[in-house]
C-alpha cells in the first residue's frame, strides 16, 4: 500500500525556509517535525476535497470509490488515455 520511505522535499527557498525555522523555534520543534505537522494539517484541510476527486475519478471509470482509492495506493490506477479522453465530453 502506502510507501513508508522517508519523504524528501525540495528546497523551500530562502523566505519559506526562514519561516519554517522561525515557526519551528516558536513551537519548540525541529524543522522536520514542524514541516511534518504543517503538511498533515494541510492534508486534513484538503481531505474532503481529495475524497471528492477520487469519487469523480471512480465514477468516470465505472468503479467504486473504495476500489479507486485502493488502486491509487497500490500503484494500479491508470490515467485516462488520449483515446479515452476523445470519447469524453469536452469541457471547453
Amino acid at each position: 500500500m502506502a510507501d513508508n520511505k522517508r519523504l524528501q522535499v525540495p528546497a523551500l527557498g530562502e523566505y519559506y525556509d526562514d519561516l519554517l525555522y522561525i515557526d519551528s523555534w516558536i513551537n519548540n520543534r525541529t524543522k522536520v517535525t514542524q514541516a511534518q505537522s504543517l503538511l498533515c494539517a494541510k492534508l486534513q484541510e484538503r481531505e474532503s476535497r481529495i475524497k471528492e476527486r477520487v469519487g469523480y475519478l471512480a465514477r468516470k471509470r465505472g468503479i467504486s470509490e473504495q476500489d479507486m482509492w485502493g488502486m491509487i495506493l497500490t500503484g494500479k490506477a491508470e490515467r485516462i488515455s488520449a483515446e479515452e479522453k476523445d470519447g469524453q465530453p469536452n469541457d471547453d
